[in-house]
């Protein structure tokens, strides 16, 4: 092999078990991550190694490297066309004097130390479990945009354990466009860990029914709708679980400042269940619970009846719409910023934990407001977001 030729570790995506949850895109922070209808895929004249994208991976998927020469590397347009994962290449030796290109050590995303441990990746795109429908009903307001459901799934007797703040895949029947099956939409839990219904194995999702893109442009999400159209009795093929850092204290002292928007909502939910049920039987130790949650409208916004409910002794609730009719707009970092004194303090207790989830645009707004509540407040922001990340205290889940 010539001494200028380059080896490199070509930084690859997984498509049999990526279940296209666009975490990997929205983390990458200089654009090496594209996708079209089908695949996932990293530009190798764009990577630089920085690992960004790996931790908050919920499948493993994105942390693969095949060795290339780097005039031969795969392009963008090669894997998009990727089934699986190409064998390594015939004529790479890895002996001689080439220029070696590897990945830096990856950022730790670590979860809270008190934590349960979470069981991951039990069942994988080759080995679904069925899971039954036992419930689906709207928790918006009928008539309004962005309808969501939420959707019960009963496994009977097939274990599937998960914990407040973990994900699954549900893979959508039927074929794609290209005439292949359809590969796993990823839905976060919104039930705690013994069941939406206490005792019972089974688990709760929040779907809002997908009927226009990004541009707003028309089109119909295939598993949004396939989900919010189930009837009970229907199966449905679920695989995972996933997530091992975006998960609650187990110390019932602690805490939970929860930060949503949408269908971010349902690690939230999991998570004020799972308290609401310790304080009914006894174990709850008066942590603070206190929630963000933004939406367009009131109409618009998952579960407005039964937070309605829940004690305010129980839980602090702040809501942010942002088209109101006649209203300003108001989102949830205004509604944090409104709560400045009450979130100023918490950042100071040690038994604080914040939770992000929604979409990526967001997480920017709130975490300068958490910045911004901290400097007013004398803190050290740099020290204290350190801090948070390594105590595994500020958890970020935005898509």
């Amino acid at each position: 092999m010539s001494e200028t030729a380059e080896l490199l570790q070509q930084h690859v995506i997984d498509p049999e078990v990526c279940i296209r949850c666009n975490t990997c895109e929205a983390t990458c922070p200089v654009g090496a991550v594209t996708h079209d209808s089908r695949n996932y895929v990293v530009d190798a004249d764009i990577c630089n190694h920085c690992m960004a994208c790996v931790p908050p991976c919920p499948t493993g998927s994105i942390d693969h490297w095949l060795p290339v020469l780097r005039s031969k590397a795969y392009t963008v347009a090669e894997q998009l066309t990727w089934d699986e994962l190409p064998a390594p290449q015939s004529d790479v030796e890895w002996q001689g004097e080439a220029t070696v290109a590897t990945p830096a050590p990856a950022e730790v995303h670590v979860p809270p130390r008190s934590a349960a441990q979470a069981t991951t990746n039990l069942y994988g795109p080759k080995s679904p479990i069925s899971a039954k429908v036992v419930g689906n009903m709207q928790v918006n307001e009928a008539g309004t945009d962005n309808e969501t459901h939420h959707i019960v799934l009963d496994f009977g007797s097939l274990p599937f354990p998960v914990l407040e703040g973990q994900s699954v895949g549900i893979i959508p029947p039927g074929l794609d466009a290209h005439g292949k099956p359809h590969h796993a939409r990823q839905y976060s839990i919104a039930s705690p860990r013994n069941g939406e219904r206490a005792g019972y194995n089974n688990l709760s999702l929040t779907v809002k029914r997908v009927v226009q893109d990004h541009q707003g442009q028309p089109v119909k999400g295939v598993a949004s709708n396939y989900l919010c159209d189930l009837k009970t009795g229907d199966s449905v093929q679920v695989i995972g679980p996933f997530g091992s850092s975006f998960l609650m204290p187990n110390h019932a002292g602690s805490h939970l400042v929860m930060i949503c928007t949408g269908t971010g909502s349902a690690p939230m939910r999991g998570m004020t269940e799972w308290r609401r049920r310790l304080k009914a039987s006894g174990k709850y130790d008066g942590g603070q619970l206190v929630l963000f949650f933004g939406a367009r409208t009131q109409q618009e916004l998952p579960y407005f009846g039964p937070l309605q409910k829940l004690p305010k002794d129980f839980i602090d609730i702040h809501f942010a719409y942002s088209r109101t009719p006649g209203q300003p707009k108001r989102y949830v970092q205004d509604s944090m910023r409104d709560a400045a004194p009450q979130l100023a303090t918490l950042l100071q207790d040690p038994q604080t934990h914040f939770y992000v989830c929604g979409l990526k645009a967001m997480e920017e707004g709130v975490l300068q407001a958490l910045q911004d509540i901290a400097v007013g407040a004398g803190m050290d922001w740099a020290s204290v977001a350190a801090t948070l990340k390594q105590e595994g205290r500020l958890q970020l889940e935005t898509y």
